[in-house]
This record gives C-alpha cells, structure tokens and sequence, in this order.
C-alpha cells in the first residue's frame, strides 16, 4: 500500500498533477469537513469495481481520506483487488490535513465522528446491561460481555460492526450532496 503524507498531496495538487482524492467517511462527516475537491464515496456503500471504472480506471492515481486512516485503508484493500493498483493512503487522514494547516472546507454539520459515536454507543450498552444484570435479571449480563467481545474483534481484525450500523444512521447520513471533481484537470 501507498502511503503519501498530507504536505506532499497538497504540494502534488497544487502542481496540477493528475489524481482524484476519495473521502470514505460518512456524509455528515464529510458535510462537516473536508478536502476541497475530494469526492465522498463513504465506505458502508463502497463498491470497489465501480468505484475504479468511475474514477478512469486503474491508471488514475486515487489517494483515499477517511479520518484518521482505518477506513481508508479498507477502501483501499478492496480497490486493489478490484484492480486498481494507483492508490494512496493519505497519512493521518483528514485530522493530520488540517493539523498540517492546509485547505478544508467545513459545513454546518455538527454530528459526532463516527469513532465518538462508537464509543458513546458501546458504553451506553454496557452500563445498561450492567445495571439491568445487577438490579433485574442475570442474564442482562451477557449484553456487556458480547459488546466487550465485539470490541476484541474490533480491535484485532480492525472492522467494527457497531461503526457500520451507526454509519447508516440518519444522522450520518443527511445534509450532503454527493459530488466528487478531480483534483486535476485531466489533460
């Protein structure tokens, strides 16, 4: 896998050098911040064969965004084995571009990085099942150790069920436009 750090992507953009920048986070995410000129294709609905005939193939440099780089790194895995060998992981993702200082767009979206939104949600499961095991039925127990299992998964093989389900949400979901442009102009 390719890996291009954030100062040396802007430094190719701004040279006018060909490629097309994917966001596979969510689109409230996107609507919120995010690379001008980068096309959302979110991960839960990424099909990886028509991802790559839509952006030129497998000549077309693809350099793929998510937050912080796990999402983009599954996107990636799947274009190289739909066949597109041009494609860059952008380091650090989008919080690493604006830590950089350079160029970001920003929406009026105030919805919660799915990453947050994980951790709110496996707690609040938790603390529930915890409670209603103690103080109701036993066998409410058996609610945090599954999710505490899902986060072993989660953490050993890096896919996360419970970010794929919170990623079809509808908060996650509304307030963009689906577009995407090329970072440059195509000769």
């Amino acid at each position: 896998m390719n890996v291009i750090n954030p100062i040396e992507l802007n430094q190719r953009m701004k040279a006018g050098q060909p490629g097309l920048m994917l966001d596979v986070r969510t689109p409230a995410e996107y609507a919120a911040l995010h690379v001008p000129g980068a096309a959302l294709e979110p991960l839960d609905s990424f099909k990886a064969t028509r991802v790559a005939e839509r952006y030129a193939g497998a000549k077309t440099p693809l350099y793929i965004i998510c937050r912080s780089g796990t999402r983009a790194k599954e996107a990636i895995g799947r274009l190289e084995k739909a066949g597109h060998t041009e494609c860059h992981l952008v380091e650090g993702g989008i919080e690493e571009w604006e830590r950089a200082g350079l160029p970001v767009e920003r929406g009026p979206s105030r919805v919660i990085s799915l990453e947050r939104q994980v951790r709110i949600a496996a707690g609040a499961v938790v603390l529930i099942g915890t409670l209603l095991g103690v103080y109701w039925i036993r066998g409410f127990l058996a609610v945090p150790g599954a999710v505490g299992a899902g986060l072993i998964f989660a953490g050993v093989t890096d896919r996360c069920g419970l970010a794929v389900v919170l990623g079809k949400m509808p908060w996650n979901r509304a307030g963009v436009e689906m577009r995407g442009c090329c970072l440059a102009p195509k000769a």
